[in-house]
């Protein structure tokens, strides 16, 4: 049987909600870190673009309630795929992403020649989603007491308002530095998909990367997958 060329790898919805997180992510840094570095003339200048702070805190807070809701869904519809049995529980980390974690650097180091074998995700990947979720519940809660101060006083003490401020401020920071040197890297400079991944976008993926990157959900999909990519880079 010939194999197909490319498999789908990513469902339109999936493929909206990347472009979803993407554009608001974009928004809330644009936004968010001119406020938090006012001193910087590149931040006067973004900030006047945007029609002043006031502007830019009114978007921000916008963005902000958006991407709340949009988080809201995206957990509502996890929990809905486990209440009826629908998932497949592949992004959720296990103890096969720690070994593989340090074979991968073993094999960087040179102190052995074989590499992991990948499922759908690998630790990386897994790091990096679960990094997003934790990050967001944080910079949502944070955000929402910064929002209405006065109503959380009446029920929380009166030093969550600046140690919500602080965790905001810094989680939002090292949210946009993940995605700098973390992301922007792997979707872009990795000399496997340089110079871009197109995978989420068009949410198919070569058997070429399948079979070096996800060997094992390969094997799952396409049980009879017998080849590998050759030394020209193509399936042998």
């Amino acid at each position: 049987m010939t194999e197909p060329l490319y498999l789908q790898r990513f469902t339109l919805r999936q493929r909206l909600e990347h472009v979803a997180v993407m554009t608001l992510f974009t928004l809330l840094c644009v936004t968010g870190l001119p406020q938090k570095f006012y001193d910087y003339q590149i931040s006067q200048w973004l900030l006047d673009l945007m029609g002043g702070v006031d502007s830019a805190r009114w978007l921000h807070r916008a963005c902000g309630l958006t991407f709340a809701a949009f988080t809201a869904y995206h957990l509502g519809t996890l929990v809905w795929s486990v209440l009826n049995g629908t998932a497949t529980f592949s992004i959720v980390p296990h103890r096969k992403d720690f070994s593989d974690a340090i074979l991968q650097v073993r094999y960087y180091l040179g102190l052995t020649d074989r590499q992991p074998k990948f499922d759908r995700f690998d630790y990386r990947q897994k790091f990096e989603y679960w990094g997003l979720i934790f990050g967001a519940l944080i910079v949502i809660s944070t955000g929402l007491v910064l929002l209405w101060p006065v109503t959380v006083a009446r029920f929380l003490p009166g030093e969550i308002i600046p140690a919500s401020k602080v965790a905001h401020s810094y989680e939002g920071l090292m949210a946009f530095l993940v995605v700098i040197v973390w992301h922007i890297y792997n979707a872009h400079f990795n000399p496997d998909v340089f110079p871009f991944d197109k995978t989420i976008f068009t949410g198919k993926i070569s058997m070429e990367r399948m079979h070096h990157e996800h060997p094992l959900e390969l094997e799952r999909v396409v049980p009879h997958s017998t080849s590998a990519p050759g030394p020209s880079g193509h399936s042998a």
